[in-house]
């Protein structure tokens, strides 16, 4: 293997090694908790979110590094000829001796030393741009949370739109089974003399209808499967499994005002809004101190020398002290518009704010009316299931005795499928609101799911 082959198998390591987790299987059934996990760990959205932390730390650091000293090595060598005494206008009225004792030859310097730079007095502007870039970090940090727990609310969603679909096309599935026992029920009792073959026709149609059913079925679980591969990372047509079931499990009574009052505190967006109405308060400080008195200090220390051997003889060290200060009178307006946008930030900042607080009180108040209309609906739904149920057993007594048609078994048939397709969604939608009046409320998307299983 030559050099160049060797270098290619080892760029095509280094290509699969990249490669992301997408091409990934799960070999065994996931929970809902380990789900969750894995988009957690993996979703873009919340690897980004980290990211743009890390970036506001940095820049924490570089603000921070203002209010200290900078200090450089500086230095230089230089060599030159320089032959401007002899082009200056007076040269020739130099008595002619003089004259041919200039001779301009070729000289050397070597510098070398140390600089220090510190800002004395800046009206606060140092402190401000801290105090900014620690609120960054902390609208960033707010932010990782309201990703969290947005991806965990879509994790949560598409699982339980899963469990929804798995559940739906069970049931298709049962009714086509109890479908294909009526049709050879009708077909032996056509055989006996006591039914027509309109009878048996009904039944296959009835029986055939199911058809275009199951397969929208099972289009909506690959979907639901390609939604949740998608959310964790995994090649989007991986065969995953999950391990979980739809039931219906009902919270305690909830008290709105105390929910409320945590969804004030815990909701990441609010955080994340609150501290960026404090950024915009300390941009239009730091407008307000871009005229004010500053002041800084610059100091020098080093050698100059023609002779790299003097570096060391203390006669040719330099130093020097410098103090700077900086006080605008006059600046055409220029303050006074900045100190403008800022001020204009700071009433958006304060009108988006209260926007959001009503926008947040309206989803708490709109997810915990519908936990208790579903649980209303659910509680309906079970009866209706059975009676249906019910119903459909007497029907199908009464027809193999003669007492009913199949015009009645078959209503009795629909009415079932109906019943539970209900009770499903009903269940479905009271678990999803479950989760949604978590994450209004700003809690662990998870948190009272674990508790209530």
């Amino acid at each position: 293997m030559n050099r160049f082959q060797f270098l290619s198998f080892l760029l095509g390591l280094a290509i699969v090694a990249a490669q992301p987790v997408l091409s990934q299987e799960i070999d065994r059934p996931l929970t809902l908790p380990e789900a969750v996990r894995l988009a957690l760990e993996r979703n873009p959205v919340v690897l980004n979110a980290g990211e743009q932390l890390a970036e506001v730390r940095g820049q924490v650091r570089q603000v921070r590094a203002d209010a200290f000293p900078q200090v450089a090595a500086e230095g230089f060598g230089l060599r030159m000829r320089d032959p401007g005494i002899l082009n200056s206008p007076s040269f020739d009225k130099l008595p002619p001796e003089f004259r041919d004792m200039l001779n301009v030859t070729a000289s050397n310097l070597f510098d070398a030393g140390v600089s220090v730079r510190q800002a004395i007095y800046t009206a606060g502007k140092v402190r401000t741009a801290i105090r900014l870039a620690e609120a960054g970090v902390g609208e960033k940090e707010a932010g990782i949370e309201a990703a969290r727990q947005q991806v965990s609310f879509q994790v949560f969603k598409a699982f339980y739109d899963w469990l929804l679909a798995e559940a739906s096309l069970q049931v298709l599935r049962e009714t086509q089974e109890q479908r294909r026992e009526h049709l050879e029920l009708a077909r032996k009792r056509m055989a006996l003399g006591v039914a027509t073959e309109v009878d048996v026709l009904r039944f296959q149609v009835n029986l055939a209808n199911l058809d275009p059913e199951l397969i929208r079925g099972e289009n909506r679980l690959r979907l639901a499967r390609f939604t949740l591969n998608s959310l964790i990372m995994v090649d989007v047509e991986a065969p995953t499994r999950i391990d979980g079931r739809l039931e219906y499990r009902p919270l305690p009574p909830l008290d709105v005002a105390e929910i409320l009052g945590r969804a004030h505190q815990m909701r990441p967006e609010l955080v994340v809004a609150r501290r960026q109405l404090e950024e915009a308060r300390l941009l239009l400080r730091l407008a307000e101190a871009q005229n004010k008195l500053s002041v800084d200090m610059e100091g020098r220390l080093g050698m100059a020398v023609r002779d790299p051997s003097n570096f060391f003889d203390s006669n040719f060290n330099r130093w020097s002290v410098t103090f700077n200060f900086r006080l605008p009178f006059y600046d055409s307006g220029r303050k006074a518009g900045q100190v403008a946008q800022a001020s204009s930030r700071v009433r958006t900042a304060e009108q988006s704010l209260r926007q959001l607080e009503n926008n947040v009180r309206l989803e708490v108040l709109a997810a915990h009316d519908d936990l208790q209309s579903l649980a209303r609906a659910i509680d309906a739904a079970q009866l209706n299931v059975k009676r249906a149920e019910r119903v459909g057993q007497m029907m199908q007594a009464n027809y193999q005795f003669g007492a009913a048609t199949t015009i009645d078994v078959l209503d009795s048939q629909t009415a079932i499928l109906l019943a539970r397709d209900v009770l499903l969604a009903a269940i479905h939608g009271y678990e999803v609101s479950k989760a949604r009046l978590r994450l209004a409320e700003g809690a662990p998307i998870l948190g009272r799911e674990m508790e209530h299983r």
